[in-house]
């Protein structure tokens, strides 16, 4: 009895937080001045893809200047989705590359399974590619992005031609309060695995397909794109997340990579971000002085920047390949 009073409280608690976090998410855009988002155009609606014995994805594929443009595939952060990180950069982007971006598992109108792991969401972005016939692309990830880029090299080198790690580590889990946290958050998801599942599978079959959506700006644009995510997903995942740890290979990166570190970001530590860009023997390193949302909220810094080091980044792998 004292268990099963144990369980329904959990449930009830994560319930409440889950929602909350959507909430206060929500009331940041909301409430965030005209000024501070990024007067861009909004994304194309981008289409769904089926991938065989995987599940149905969403995928964003805006074609290059050429046939033979450089692909670059753009990996997003938690919580969120493939057009919703990378919006503010989407056209500058394609004017130069073949960019695709999709909606990671347990995000958006991702793939919905009964279980999240970035070894999956690795194994997804390869299927993405196949689906579309690219042999190889330059990968760039934010956050949790960044850590899913790093497994699709591990996982699927001969898929990645180059690496751009954005506000992203070699591990999540650090010090003593961070190890606390995580595994206190590991022991509390076995209970509530098949739950957040549910709950992200019927967040899922209530989202309305992308090119349907009703758009009246970009800010109504960027509300609906954050609904589409199922607050449930944010514990699975940052479970997921406090697991990961390259540390031991992340060295052996063999393809031209580049790290943009965010240099007032509390979320992940800057000296980690660091770390990760002197562990890769010859990348790229550069610094916008902004926090963990700066692609957002700081981009008259960050996107100068993160448009250079894609640049830089592809033309040593054309370098190297001459």
């Amino acid at each position: 009895m004292m268990f099963q009073k144990l369980a329904q409280d959990t449930v009830r608690i994560s319930d409440k937080a889950a929602r909350f976090s959507g909430r206060v998410a929500l009331r940041v855009i909301r409430s965030a001045a005209d000024e501070a988002i990024p007067q861009v155009p909004i994304p194309p609606a981008g289409k769904a893809i089926d991938l065989p014995g995987r599940g149905v994805t969403h995928v964003l594929d805006m074609p290059g200047p050429t046939p033979d443009a450089p692909v670059l595939m753009l990996m997003h952060g938690i919580a969120t989705t493939g057009a919703l990180t990378w919006f503010s950069v989407l056209d500058e982007l394609s004017e130069h590359y073949r960019v695709v971006s999709f909606d990671q598992r347990w995000h958006g109108r991702g793939i919905r399974s009964e279980k999240f792991s970035l070894d999956d969401c690795a194994d997804d972005a390869a299927a993405v590619l196949d689906a579309l016939g690219i042999d190889k692309a330059f990968v760039a990830g934010y956050s949790m992005g960044g850590a899913n880029a790093q497994v699709m090299w591990r996982r699927h080198p001969e898929r990645v031609a180059g690496l751009i790690l954005c506000s992203t580590a070699s591990h999540w889990e650090g010090h003593l309060g961070e190890r606390v946290f995580f595994r206190s958050l590991r022991v509390l998801n076995i209970g509530l695995l098949s739950i957040a599942a549910n709950k992200v599978a019927h967040q899922g079959e209530k989202v309305i397909p992308a090119d349907e959506v009703a758009m009246d700006g970009l800010r109504q644009w960027l509300l609906a794109e954050l609904r589409t995510t199922s607050p449930w997903s944010i514990p699975v995942v940052m479970g997921e997340l406090s697991r990961f740890d390259s540390t031991k290979w992340i060295g052996g990166v063999d393809v031209p990579t580049g790290v943009l570190v965010t240099g007032k970001d509390h979320t992940i530590p800057t000296d980690r971000q660091r770390s990760l860009g002197a562990a890769i023997p010859g990348t790229i390193v550069r610094e916008s002085p902004g926090g963990h949302t700066s692609l957002i909220f700081d981009v008259k810094n960050w996107k100068p920047l993160f448009l250079e080091l894609v640049d830089d980044v592809v033309a040593q792998a054309y370098d190297e390949a001459a």
